[in-house]
């Protein structure tokens, strides 16, 4: 995949002068209409715009509610709102398309995103919305007055989207770094999912990097295949390829007090054990590992094909062949829609649905006008992203969160949590009106959120086809000819597919061996991982975990968005370092406490801890909460600005 700007980051804008006024009408015509606006303003230098539409959403919303007619949905324009820019567009983008307005200050930028987004936006969303939005540079906090030693080096563990990002900005800023990838690609989750049907399940636009925003996204929600382009591609760019040691297994990192080192034991391909040394250590190598597959009696002996969706094997050919799935998740849901048409038979067994949601973009190809907008028109691509990122950020936060007095009567959690309950519910109405057997066995009995919300790709389509069937039940026993269910039921099988996720592991695959022969997995061990915001463990210094317990924005937003976050507070962390002439730095006891206390207490106002489901990983074995993190994703962000020097001890290499 070949990226815009292929010598600077795309918040850096170059005039379009030679503009093909074809595809100038043709992308009018299909642009979001708030992002074009915004692109006006732009364009024409015309802040007038800004205020004159506010006035005229004000004034339809108004209409609609003396009508009795329903809001607008995700900030969508009323039709006739959106025609009136279009007209403007045609007249205004007349010329060069050179903005005359760059990033504004805070207050016309605040007024330009609430006139985008259509919708009411808090102060303290500014910077953030800027950075995320892709229109400037994540701003330092730490001061930069000198330069990382040359001998400085940091260990990335991992070449997936954190470890991609890390290598890219600890580069920028400075620090030598090694890229130590088990696999022989990049791409973390989209090198290994390759099953039929593999796609992202959140909108491309936003689901990529700040700074590498990406045009040419043939979908909204783009493959599996697609999105490791996408990854290639930001690699290539920033030529990381030679920082990345491929086939190569990290097998466990030991701190050396007196040395104020890591040393990193890694096994390579060729079975050869080494070591390496690092100052920083950054593990990014997700939580959602290993295949889950489920101990089944009689697995060994079926006599025909089984594969997790993890570790897919193109080889099996599923054409005619009698196939079960064991799950109902967003692969299981994936794999289905996209093999159901092909196969003798598919049984789908599920012993708990998860809510279905309707996204009509799930399958949507990207217009060629709208593509050509994102890459040409000045802005439209970072106001699209910021209008795609508001709508499945923030605005979820209350989705998860527990009314007690209303929980006591209903299956969901609160009225906010219930708005979206009835959207699924009506969807299966819709779906299954003529088949009241598949509805029930594919309604949850849980509030939404309690588990992932699964976007329908086709998924309740395949599953009223007359070769499929559905299982309210789960394996009882693997016979060499099929398998039987829980509800007793004999399925005849030539393939068993699992559906059945990853094992949640926080780094209990790696021996990481901490100041005075302290052990991780020790200090995590019962399924309780505990860092300071996510990231850092007392104990641990200079070591770095991202993607790391209660860290996750289950309410909404993306890996992505926290994943940038995590790797600022790495820089900014060893930046401070070289300003202050230290060598290292690891959270107190106390600060660590007193965070997750307060995370603990947050998140039991949440279904995340009690939301009545069987199963899942948002909930270790004691019933903690342990994957979300349950802050506002702008809260967060704010967080991880620049370490808090009040909770850390620092230290210094010892003269010899």
């Amino acid at each position: 995949m070949t990226l815009i700007s292929p010598n600077q980051p795309t918040y850096v804008l170059s005039p379009v002068t030679d503009v093909d006024r074809e595809a100038l009408a043709a992308a009018i015509d299909v642009a979001e209409p708030g992002a074009l606006l915004m692109s006006l303003v732009h364009v024409s230098g015309d802040t007038s715009l800004v205020d004159e539409f506010r006035d005229k959403l004000s004034e339809a919303r108004r209409l609609a509610e003396d009508e009795g007619r329903p809001p607008t949905v995700m900030g969508e324009y009323p039709s006739a709102v959106a025609s009136e820019i279009r007209a403007r567009a045609r007249k205004l983008l007349d010329g060069p398309l050179t903005p005359r307005i760059a990033v504004p200050g805070n207050l016309l930028f605040r007024r330009m995103a609430e006139v985008c987004l259509n919708d009411t936006v808090g102060e303290e969303y500014m910077p953030h919305l800027r950075e995320q939005g892709g229109f400037e540079a994540t701003r330092p906090t730490v001061t930069r007055n000198r330069t990382p030693p040359a001998d400085f080096s940091v260990a990335i563990i991992g070449a997936g989207m954190i470890g991609v990002n890390a290598a890219i900005k600890l580069g920028q800023a400075g620090f030598g770094c090694r890229v130590f990838e088990e696999r022989e690609d990049l791409g973390g989750t989209w090198s290994r999912n390759t099953y039929p049907g593999a796609a992202v399940d959140t909108l491309s636009h936003f689901y990529s990097y700040s700074f590498e925003l990406n045009p040419g996204w043939s979908k909204y929600y783009p493959t599996g295949p697609e999105y490791l382009a996408y990854l290639r591609g930001v690699a290539d760019k920033y030529d990381l390829l030679p920082r990345i040691t491929f086939s190569t297994r990290v097998l466990g990192c030991t701190w050396h007090e007196n040395d104020q080192i890591w040393e990193i034991t890694v096994q390579h391909r060729d079975g050869t054990v080494r070591t390496h040394r690092a100052n920083a250590v950054v593990t990014a190598t997700g939580v959602l590992n290993g295949p889950s597959i489920p101990d089944i009696d009689g697995a060994s002996s079926f006599a025909g094909e089984m594969m997790h969706t993890a570790e897919w094997r193109p080889d099996v050919d599923l054409f005619g062949k009698r196939v079960v799935v064991l799950g109902a998740g967003c692969t299981a849901v994936q794999v289905v829609a996209d093999i159901a048409d092909q196969v003798e038979s598919l049984d789908v067994v599920a012993r708990q649905p998860h809510w279905v949601i309707p996204e009509r973009k799930v399958s949507a190809e990207v217009p060629d006008g709208m593509r050509w907008a994102l890459e040409n028109i000045p802005y439209f691509h970072q106001w699209f992203r910021t209008k795609t990122y508001w709508w499945a950020a923030d605005k979820g936060w209350p989705v998860p969160r527990i009314d007690e007095e209303w929980y006591a009567t209903h299956v969901s959690a609160s009225p906010a949590n219930d708005a979206v309950m009835q959207v699924c519910l009506r969807y299966l109405d819709e779906a299954f009106a003529d088949r009241p057997d598949l509805k029930e066995k594919l309604t949850p009995d849980f509030p939404p959120f309690a588990k992932r919300i699964v976007k329908d790709p086709g998924f309740f389509q395949a599953v009223k086809r007359d070769n499929v069937s559905v299982h309210r039940a789960s394996f009882q026993k693997i016979r060499p000819d099929g398998v039987v269910t829980t509800e007793g039921r004999f399925i005849a099988a030539d393939v068993i597919i699992w559906a059945t996720g990853f094992k949640l592991e926080y780094l209990g695959f790696l021996d990481v061996v901490g100041r005075g022969g302290i052990r991780l997995s020790d200090e995590w061990a019962d399924q309780n991982p505990r860092a300071y915001l996510g990231i850092t463990v007392p104990g641990f210094p200079n070591l770095f975990v991202t993607a790391g317990p209660n860290a996750a924005p289950n309410h909404g937003g993306g890996h992505n968005v926290t994943s940038e976050e995590h790797v600022n507070y790495v820089v900014e962390s060893l930046q401070y370092l070289i300003e202050n002439d230290f060598t290292s730095l690891e959270p107190t006891r106390e600060a660590t406490d007193t965070y997750n206390r307060r995370v603990d207490d947050e998140l039991d106002k949440t279904v995340w801890k009690h939301g009545g489901t069987a199963n899942g990983y948002y909930r270790n074995r004691a019933g903690r909460a342990w994957v979300s993190c349950p802050w506002r994703l702008v809260d967060y962000w704010a967080m991880l600005r620049a370490p808090d020097p009040a909770d850390y001890v620092f230290s210094a290499r010892a003269e010899n």
